[in-house]
C-alpha cells in the first residue's frame, strides 16, 4: 500500500503546473535581493574578506526564513581554508655584493618559500622556453640549480600557444623549470627601481603539496650583469632575435625570503528542499556570491558577476520553499547553493566537489548561473533582449538538450544560443565558471550565461542600474522550469557522452 501511495504520489507532483511557482520569480524581488548584495556595504563580496561574510550571512538567513534545510552536516555554510602571504623579508646578494629589494629585485611571493638559498653557480637558459621542437636549456641539467632567465621570447620564436602558461609566458616558462627540477628561477625583467611591492600577496587555497616548487625572483639587468659579467649585455641583445645558447657560470648567490602565512577560511552557503519519493537524488542549482572586493576605496559592484546569478538563486529557492508548502516539492531533494572563490579560480565548487556533502553519483545534474543580468554589447541580432547563452548541454549527457529545449518551448520561448558549445570557442567558457568542477565528477551540467560583458567586466562600473530586470526575470525562470522538470522526471540525467578536455591555444 506504501509502494502504491508513494507512486501516485510521485506521479501528481509531476503533473502539478510549476507556472504558478515560476511567477513568484520577479524583477522587484531580484532587484531588492541585488541591491543588499551588490550594494555598497557588502564591500565587493571579495573571497575570504568580511565583504564576502556578509553576503554569506545574508544568504543564510534567506535560505533559514524559506525553511530550506541545512545541506552540510546540519549547517548551511561549508568551510574551506584559504592562504595569504606577508612579506617579511628578501634579499639576493652576489659574490657577496647584496642588492636592494624593489630598486633591483622582486620575488613572486605566492611561489615562494621561506628560504636561505646560496648557489655557487647559476645556470643561464636563455629564454626559458621548453616547446615540442624547441629547448632553450639545450642538454644541461639543472635539477636542484638556479635558472637565470631573459623576459620575453626571440622574435624567431614562433608559437600559436597564447596565455598565461604558453611556453614563452611567464608562467610557461617557471613550470618547464619546475618540470626540469630547478631549485629557483631567476627571470631577468624590466622597469627596475620599482615601486615598492606590497607587502600581501594573493590568496591562494593550496598550502601542502607533495613536491616543492622552485622559488622565483624578478631581477634587474644589473643583477644578471653581476652573475654572468659583461657577456650578459651581448647575449641579452643577440636573445631578442634568436636563441642563445645555455651555459653555467660560477657566481656565489644567496636567494633569501621570509614571509608569514596568514590562515584565513571562504565558505559556500548551501541548503535544500526535501525531495519526496526520490530524496536519495539530488538536483544542484549554483552561482558564485564572491566578486573582486576592493582596490582602495574603490568597491567593485559585481552586480552582473555575479550578483545577477546569486539572487536568481535566491529566488529559485523561493520558488521550489513556495511549491513545497503548497503540496507541491519535488520529487528529488533540491540543493540550492551559493559558492565562494570563483573569482580566485573555482576554488568553492572545487571544495565542494572533493568534499561533497551529497553523493555526487546521486546527483542528476548541476545548473550554474554567472552572470545572467545583461545584454551582450557585442550581439547584433534582433534577439538580442530575448535571449540566453546556454553552455555544456551537448556534453555528458545526450538528454539535457532536449530536455532544456523543450521546457524552454513551452514556458520561457528564449533564444538558446549555443556559441559557447563550440569546441574550438577560444574564451573556452565551458571551464571556466563553477560547473565545470561538477562535470568533471561526471555530474552532467548547464551554465547560462549573458556574454563577456567588456565594458564593464571586472570593472567597478558592474552596477545595480545596468540589469535588465525583465530580461533577468525570464532567464531566471528558464531556470528554475528545468529545474523543476529534472527535480520532477522519473529517471536521472543519463550519463553517457565523455567529459571534453580544455584546448590550449
Amino acid at each position: 500500500m506504501l509502494m502504491l501511495f508513494s507512486a501516485s504520489a510521485g506521479i501528481a507532483q509531476k503533473k502539478a503546473d510549476p507556472k504558478k511557482f515560476a511567477e513568484t520569480i520577479t524583477g522587484a524581488d531580484l532587484k531588492a535581493h541585488l541591491e543588499i548584495i551588490a550594494g555598497k556595504d557588502m564591500e565587493g563580496r571579495e573571497t575570504a574578506t568580511e565583504g564576502q561574510r556578509k553576503a554569506a550571512t545574508y544568504i543564510e538567513n534567506h535560505f533559514k526564513a524559506l525553511g530550506l534545510l541545512p545541506a552540510n552536516n546540519g549547517n548551511y555554510q561549508m568551510a574551506y581554508p584559504v592562504y595569504r602571504d606577508s612579506l617579511l623579508s628578501s634579499s639576493i646578494a652576489v659574490n657577496d655584493v647584496p642588492f636592494k629589494l624593489n630598486a633591483d629585485f622582486q620575488p613572486i611571493l605566492q611561489l615562494n618559500r621561506n628560504s636561505s638559498q646560496y648557489f655557487s653557480e647559476i645556470v643561464f637558459a636563455g629564454h626559458g622556453i621548453v616547446d615540442s621542437a624547441y629547448d632553450d636549456y639545450g642538454n644541461i641539467d639543472v635539477k636542484g640549480k638556479a635558472v637565470l632567465l631573459l623576459d620575453g621570447a626571440p622574435s624567431s620564436y614562433k608559437s600559436t600557444k597564447r596565455g598565461f602558461s604558453a611556453p614563452g609566458n611567464f608562467y610557461g616558462k617557471y613550470m618547464a623549470a619546475a618540470k626540469k627540477g630547478a631549485a629557483a628561477v631567476i627571470i631577468v625583467g624590466s622597469g627596475f627601481p620599482r615601486k615598492d611591492m606590497s607587502a600581501m600577496g594573493n590568496m591562494y587555497n593550496e598550502l601542502y603539496a607533495a613536491q616543492q616548487m622552485p622559488n622565483m625572483y624578478t631581477v634587474s639587468a644589473k643583477i644578471a650583469e653581476a652573475i654572468m659579467g659583461s657577456e650578459f649585455s651581448t647575449l641579452a641583445q643577440t636573445g631578442k632575435s634568436s636563441q642563445v645558447a645555455a651555459k653555467t657560470v660560477n657566481a656565489n648567490t644567496l636567494l633569501e625570503i621570509s614571509k608569514k602565512i596568514q590562515m584565513l577560511q571562504s565558505t559556500n552557503v548551501l541548503g535544500y528542499i526535501e525531495g519526496s519519493d526520490k530524496k536519495d537524488e539530488w538536483l544542484i542549482v549554483t552561482a558564485h556570491y564572491d566578486h573582486l572586493g576592493k582596490r582602495g576605496d574603490v568597491v567593485y559592484y559585481g552586480a552582473d558577476d555575479d550578483g545577477s546569478g546569486t539572487v536568481s538563486v535566491l529566488e529559485i529557492a523561493e520558488a521550489f520553499a513556495k511549491a513545497k508548502a503548497a503540496g507541491k516539492g519535488p520529487r528529488r531533494n533540491v540543493l540550492i547553493m551559493t559558492v565562494s572563490g570563483e573569482e580566485k579560480g573555482l576554488w568553492g565548487s572545487e571544495y565542494f566537489s572533493d568534499h561533497p556533502s551529497v553523493p555526487m553519483d546521486k546527483v542528476t545534474a548541476d545548473l550554474n548561473i554567472d552572470m545572467v543580468g545583461r545584454a551582450d554589447t557585442e550581439r547584433k541580432t534582433p534577439d538580442t533582449l530575448n535571449y540566453i547563452y546556454v553552455v555544456g548541454d551537448d556534453k555528458l549527457s545526450t538528454e539535457l538538450k532536449p530536455l532544456s529545449e523543450a521546457v524552454n518551448k513551452k514556458y520561457t520561448k528564449l533564444t538558446l544560443d549555443y556559441k559557447f558549445n563550440d569546441p574550438n570557442d577560444q574564451e573556452q567558457i565551458y571551464f571556466r565558471s563553477d560547473h565545470y568542477n561538477f562535470a568533471r565528477k561526471g555530474v552532467p551540467v548547464i551554465f547560462y550565461y549573458d556574454g563577456m560583458l567588456k565594458a564593464d567586466y571586472h570593472k567597478p562600473t558592474d552596477t545595480v542600474d545596468k540589469i535588465n530586470f525583465a530580461l533577468m526575470t525570464k532567464r531566471a525562470q528558464l531556470v528554475f522550469y528545468t529545474a523543476w522538470e529534472m527535480a520532477n522526471r522519473n529517471e536521472m540525467m543519463k550519463r553517457d557522452l565523455e567529459l571534453p578536455t580544455m584546448k590550449r591555444n
